[in-house]
């Protein structure tokens, strides 16, 4: 398993502009950019209506427990199974979670967490 690092960002779309911006300079002038997981907010009052209390609930019990389903992981944390997987299917796209398809009887759907920690940064 590859184990990373997500780093969560709180700054303006133009500043998000300039970094990417310097990114792609850097390598159109053939100079090494190090890949980062970075996820980008304007606020921090926008960053927590999308990484709420239950999600990080999610996250560290995919971690810890490894369920072999969403269905698994909405049983281990006494919560609707829908909601979960709304909430799973969400971090997802946030690139948080990783879904992965088993077959065992029947078809599943397996959330992964493959990073250590999350990293939050604020500029000032």
């Amino acid at each position: 398993m590859k184990i990373k690092n997500v780093r969560l960002d709180i700054q303006s779309e133009d500043e998000f502009i300039i970094e990417a911006k310097s990114a792609m300079k850097a390598v159109a002038k053939g100079r090494a950019v190090t890949p980062q997981s970075v996820i980008s907010f304007e606020s921090l009052k926008t960053m927590r209506k999308f990484i709420t209390d239950e999600r990080l609930r999610i996250l560290k019990s995919i971690k810890k427990n490894k369920p072999e389903s969403i269905y698994a992981l909405a049983k281990l944390l006494k919560r609707d199974t829908k909601n979960v997987s709304d909430d799973v299917h969400y971090l997802s796209e946030l690139g948080l979670i990783e879904i992965k398809k088993t077959k065992d009887g029947r078809q599943k759907t397996k959330p992964v967490v493959e990073y250590e920690k999350i990293l939050v940064e604020i500029m000032v």
